[in-house]
This record gives structure tokens, sequence and C-alpha cells, in this order.
């Protein structure tokens, strides 16, 4: 991934917010003749020390037929995004030497493929999952809510995934190298533009005011 220095961001516990914030992951891996990709919610897991990113795929999807065991992929993980309008820099009125850009934030995370078709592992892995989705709602639904037997059931059509990072690098544009007087317009830029994605941004650029 190109990283300008302006935008470079790979502190580690800077993008575990991210993956954490926003677990929809694209997993590519080498295919032929294209790489295979996948769109699916990854857990960040540290339980051993060592990142790793754990999601699970329906058997029919065949991930764990066309990699191998061990086989690098890269998961790529995207948080807010919005189109910066050239109308929102001062310098627009005054000399109109002003071009559209696109902010975003992304996490590229590299590791090895490994499979799991074991229950205990997928039962553990879906609890992750449903604990962090479910986290902070006034009633949160649990996988114990479910039967025991359709549980069971649910199991034996799914396989579980896990990515062993060895690599992280991100990007955050988020208007950083533009002089203060052209984020603050920015902000205002986006807050009136009214959805959730340009609140987010326009959050993320006030906070480097």
């Amino acid at each position: 991934m190109y990283q300008p220095p302006a935008f470079k961001e790979d502190r580690p516990d800077v993008l575990k917010k991210l993956v954490k914030q926003h677990p929809l992951a694209m997993l590519a891996c080498n295919g032929a003749p294209v790489p295979i990709v996948n769109h699916l919610p990854m857990i960040w897991d540290e339980a051993d020390r060592s990142p790793r990113l754990l999601a699970h795929l329906a058997k029919g999807n065949g991930l764990i037929k066309d990699a191998t065991e061990g086989q690098e992929a890269l998961a790529i993980f995207q948080g807010p995004t919005h189109y910066i309008t050239p109308n929102w820099y001062p310098g627009k009125k005054e000399h109109g030497k002003e071009v559209p850009t696109y902010n975003y934030m992304v996490a590229h995370l590299r590791g090895t493929l490994h499979f799991y078709e074991d229950a205990d592992w997928l039962l553990a892995q879906l609890n992750q999952l449903t604990d962090q989705m479910e986290s902070g709602r006034a009633a949160p639904w649990s996988v114990g809510d479910a039967p025991e037997a359709f549980t069971a059931r649910q199991l034996k059509g799914i396989y579980g995934v896990e990515l062993r990072v060895t690599e992280m690098v991100g990007k955050w544009k988020v208007s950083q190298n533009r002089a203060p007087v052209d984020r603050q317009g920015v902000v205002q830029g986006l807050r009136q533009e009214g959805d959730d994605e340009a609140r987010q941004m326009a959050d993320l650029i006030a906070s480097k005011l």
C-alpha cells in the first residue's frame, strides 16, 4: 500500500482500534486465475500475545479447498470514508487552484491462513463474535439463547478461519496535509452533509485541529 508520510499510520493500538470498530474485512489471497476474495467479520484476538484474526465461513464457501494451510493472505479493514469537494476550501473562492479528493482510513493486516472444523473452536469463535457485536445493546443476544440442538446443527455447516498476523500497516487520509483553515472548512462542509460517515469524518478531522 502506498503510504505518503503525512498519511502513514503503523501504530498497533490505532490499527487494532479500527479493526474492532469496523470488523467487516476483505480477506484476499492468491488464486488462479484471479485473487480469492471474501468479505467477512473478523475478530481481533491476542490471547497468545501474538495478534490473530478469527472468523468462520459456510462450508459451501470453497476457500478451505482453494487455499492451502499456512498460505499468506491479506485482511483489509476500512473505517469512515467521504468525498471532499474543493468548494469547502477557502482557496476555491480566492484563486480556484483546488481539486477534489477522498478521505478514508484503512488497515492492511498480512498473515498466514489456518482452518478449523473442530466444534469447540467454532463455538468459541461464535461466542467471541457475538459478544463483540452485541456489546452495548440493552438486551444483548448470545449464542446460548438458541436451542443447543439447533446450534449444533449450525456448527456442522461452517468452518473456522484464522489469520496469524505477521505485518500491519495503515493509512489515515483525513485532511491532515491541509492548512488548519482548510481543515476547518472541510469539517463545516461535512457536518452540513448530514450522514453518519460525514459526521464521523468531521469528528476525526476536528480532533486534529
